[in-house]
């Protein structure tokens, strides 16, 4: 791996922000890994999302997103955002199939990325960003609803958990 100080600063950039990605997939799927197809549909009430309705709207907010993420706007007419909260899932395996469709959509489109896309104009519903803003608008989005798949499985698993980082007092 090259030194990220001898690298141009848009590369760079697009190296760490793959890493972070990769480490927030990571994350869930760890996390899928512990619980079981009964828990991955857990919801502690009626207005929460469970486990895999949040997978299923990530995948479904990635493929619109990033879908021709430079040349069409992020909210595509197809999407149907509303069916997204509606569980349709109840196995691992579909779980795994939503999940990785997204992200093979979204880390394919990030990997064709070249510094020089970085400050092109892109829309999302509408709204004109930069590409950057809309990476980091991503990064904050998926990491948020992944930290919603780690916590709903530790109030599951309670002492059950397997610590996805350092475990405290190590």
């Amino acid at each position: 791996m090259t030194e990220p100080s001898s690298l141009p600063i848009g590369e760079c950039y697009l190296n760490a922000v793959k890493e972070r990605f990769l480490e927030v997939k990571k994350n869930g799927e760890q996390t899928f890994q512990q619980l079981s197809d009964q828990e991955l549909t857990w919801s502690p009430h009626d207005d929460s999302n469970s486990i895999a309705v949040i997978v299923k709207h990530m995948s479904g907010n990635m493929i619109s997103r990033w879908t021709d993420f430079l040349t069409t706007d992020g909210e595509k007419l197809d999407r149907n955002r509303d069916d997204e909260f509606v569980n349709s899932i109840s196995t691992h395996e579909e779980l795994l199939v939503c999940w990785d469709k997204g992200w093979k959509v979204f880390l394919d489109e990030l990997d064709m990325l070249t510094p020089d896309d970085l400050l092109r104009t892109i829309t999302i519903r509408n709204k004109p960003m930069s590409v950057i803003e809309a990476i980091e608008r991503q990064m904050a989005h998926y990491a948020y609803h992944v930290g919603q798949i780690v916590f709903c499985a530790k109030l599951l698993l309670g002492d059950q958990w397997q610590t996805l980082t350092i475990p405290r007092r190590k």
